[in-house]
């Protein structure tokens, strides 16, 4: 009989933790207000088996309590370990021995105190379950709770009733007391159907959560809040399974800023910051970030009652001239467009609205709609019809008994139509008169700000486009072009810093356009040189120790006559001379000046976890400055190269600026779909890759500069250039 793999062995495990028909509680107390005890009262609905285990005790409450955990009728699926830090591990490793599912870890003072000793703890415990398959939640951790089944496996008070329904949320917490905070929403009439948290992670992650809650029919829609991972790459695989799955996954990501300073050689790494790479990573499989964590519940339960969309409009019914102008600017904002209604349904909206109203989308329908609450159903149904519009946006003003019975109309359209209806609450009486009506209907999304409404809907249809049509693959690379650079990359002959000319060259291979050079050891064969390329010219020191040339004041540019390239090589050749250490002197590059036109940069980070990343931005001088740029996984195709350029702050310089030419954003596209490539082929052996400036003009697209940094022991090469490049 085969034997199952570990692998599977935790994956079944896992659902005996999170979905268990039968529990332990060991360390069980009579004792009032002891964790154990809180326990057992959180369990009072739970729908299987609660053991009790303490040898001090022969019953608990009414309940008969066990000596041991072999000494319990059956094998428990989850055991709640309430113990003295100092107990747990001895706890754990006989659970394993049991072939018990998983335990969940009360007590702390492990790996978050940064002592040695503790850490060296969490470590035999994560040791015991990569070993046997046991799950663990925890340490440090405040349980978890299956609103299906019951069971409330935490000693914290979480809402112990939550009203079943189809648009339930699966929340995962790292902290246990932010998913306590989030929990409360139950009160408000939000539905959740799991509440899961993790503590310190030594087993059991935000990742294998996903992954849980993606197969779980119950959940409508995960939302998630965490600050961090050691391997945040299973993140990513967890979030394209729940992509496949068609799972909306929400993530609030906490501690966004860089983990530390980063000492690049180039000046990519200074655009892509740890925030950025996990935004990328996870965008790709439709991941919607929130910001706040305000926002993190409205825009997950938008997601577990939202069907797919019909159409990429939205249309703004108020009964306010203000909100719907609130409503116009968000939308503008998020790029949510708003059409204008067809000529059938401006004809219903006309025939039920005063003059003073607007038969328009923003559709103001008046405070008449008060004593005429039959055109307000008029101008909604026409709405809903037009098949401009996948989503409709009401602005509920005001909270009051006289309001509330709209609700039935808002949900009735989504439910004959398949479109949702957002309400938003713009009423400062939060919890007023049928705010929790509306929060549990099925098929009425609540909003309490309309940049959070116009925000879920602009990810709506964003997360909609990435399902319809994912990105496409392109061909690849000639593979006599792959093995080439490779063998170009991987001798252990050349110096890791690679020039610039050596790096353009490996470049062209994969198509990619640069200019013309030479390069040149004296000025005579400078002199000739120029002949041949033609006049205007640029003129660099070569050199593996400089890598920001400009700075270093060894570069030319706009050399109009042999006069100014005279003056130039000396100029290069005395600043040379002043830089310390001395830098290595492979000669002067004598090249083609393209003509002016907005520069880019373009390059690469290889992260450890998540792969590699192209990276695009303002390049020249000012990329420091500006620093507005577009990251995604490498490779992309054409069209995902054009949304990346389409995106940056500055994507007007493109279309011609001030009656300068436009970009070929065609040509542009091609050349980072290349470079991407490029990155992905080699990302092995990569350590850094900096194109800067590629020139971008009407006629053509050319990479000017670049910097490549061959994979070796990256440690001591930034040592030695240090200096110079400071």
């Amino acid at each position: 009989m085969t034997q199952p793999r570990l692998d599977q062995i935790k994956a079944a495990n896992l659902g005996r933790v999170f979905n268990p028909k039968r529990i332990a509680l060991l360390g069980a107390t009579p004792r009032a207000g002891s964790f154990a005890a809180r326990t057992v009262d959180n369990l009072q609905g739970y729908a299987g088996e609660l053991y009790l285990v303490n040898a001090k005790y022969p019953e608990i409450g009414g309940r008969p309590c066990h000596p041991s955990l072999s000494a319990l009728p059956g094998v428990p699926d989850a055991v709640i370990v309430a113990l003295p830090n100092h107990l747990v591990e001895a706890a754990v490793a006989e659970c394993a021995a049991l072939g018990v599912g998983g335990v969940v870890i009360y007590a702390s003072g492990y790996a978050e105190t940064g002592r040695q000793a503790d850490i060296e703890s969490q470590a035999r415990l994560a040791a015991i379950a990569r070993a046997t398959g046991l799950r663990i939640l925890g340490p440090n951790c405040m349980g978890l709770v299956n609103y299906g089944s019951g069971a409330v496996q935490s000693f914290q008070q979480f809402p112990l009733a939550c009203e079943a329904n189809g648009h339930s949320i699966g929340l995962i917490s790292q902290s246990g007391a932010l998913a306590l905070s989030l929990s409360q929403a139950v009160e408000r009439g939000v539905s959740f159907s799991h509440i899961l948290t993790f503590g310190n992670g030594a087993d059991v992650d935000v990742a294998d959560m996903i992954e849980y809650l993606s197969g779980d029919e119950k959940c409508r829609a995960i939302a998630c809040v965490f600050e961090g991972m050691a391997h945040p790459g299973r993140l990513a695989r967890a979030a394209e399974l729940a992509f496949r799955r068609n799972k909306p996954l929400i993530l609030c990501k906490l501690a966004t800023g860089e983990q530390g300073a980063r000492a690049a050689l180039s000046h990519t790494g200074a655009l892509a910051g740890s925030d950025a790479l996990y935004r990328a990573a996870l965008g790709r499989h439709g991941v919607v970030f929130v910001d706040h964590f305000e926002s993190l519940l409205e825009v997950a339960a938008f997601f577990a009652k939202a069907p797919e969309p019909l159409a990429s409009g939205a249309a703004i019914v108020a009964a306010s001239g203000g909100a719907g102008i609130m409503a116009v600017d968000k939308a503008e904002s998020h790029g949510v467009p708003l059409p204008a209604p067809a000529p059938g349904t401006r004809a219903v909206l006309k025939a039920n609205i005063p003059d003073f109203g607007s038969a328009s989308n923003p559709c103001d329908v008046t405070a008449e709609v008060v004593n005429n609450p039959q055109s307000l159903e008029a101008c909604l149904q026409a709405m809903a019809r037009d098949p401009a519009y996948g989503a409709l946006v009401v602005a509920q003003t005001v909270a009051g008994e006289a309001f509330t019975p709209r609700l039935k109309l808002y949900s009735d359209i989504q439910a004959s139509h398949g479109k949702p209806v957002c309400a938003v609450w713009l009423s400062a009486w939060q919890n007023g008169p049928g705010s929790r009506e509306f929060e549990r209907d099925p098929h009425v999304a609540v909003f309490h700000s309309m940049d959070r409404c116009f925000y879920a809907l602009a990810q709506w249809q964003r997360r909609a486009q990435l399902r319809r049509a994912p990105g496409a693959a392109e061909a690849g690379a000639d593979p006599a072009a792959v093995a080439q650079v490779r063998q170009a990359l991987r001798n252990g002959e050349g110096l890791p810093v690679l020039t610039e000319r050596e790096a353009k060259a490996l470049l062209a291979q994969y198509g990619v356009p640069v200019n013309r050079e030479a390069r040149v050891d004296g000025w005579t064969a400078a002199q000739d040189s120029a002949r041949a390329i033609g006049f205007p010219l640029a003129l660099k020191l070569e050199s593996p120790d400089v890598l920001h040339k400009t700075e270093a004041g060894v570069v030319r540019l706009d050399i109009q006559d042999e006069a100014a390239l005279r003056q130039a090589y000396d100029d290069i050749l005395a600043n040379a001379a002043s830089i310390s250490p001395p830098p290595r002197i492979n000669g002067l590059l004598v090249q083609e000046m393209v003509g002016a036109g907005v520069e880019l940069i373009v390059g690469a980070r290889i992260d450890p976890e998540f792969g590699p990343f192209i990276v695009v931005g303002h390049g020249g001088v000012l990329v420091e400055i500006i620093k507005d740029s577009a990251i995604a996984p490498a490779p992309v195709s054409r069209e995902q190269a054009g949304n990346m350029v389409r995106s940056l702050k500055g994507a007007a310089l493109f279309d011609g600026y001030r009656g300068g030419a436009a970009v070929d954003l065609d040509a542009l596209a091609d050349l980072i779909s290349r470079i991407s490539q490029f990155i992905a082929d080699h990302q092995a052996d990569l350590a850094e890759l900096d194109i800067n400036p590629v020139i971008c003009g009407a006629g053509r697209v050319v990479a000017v500069d670049a910097l490549i940094v061959k994979k070796q022991d990256a440690g001591s090469t930034r040592d030695s250039l240090q200096e110079t490049n400071s």
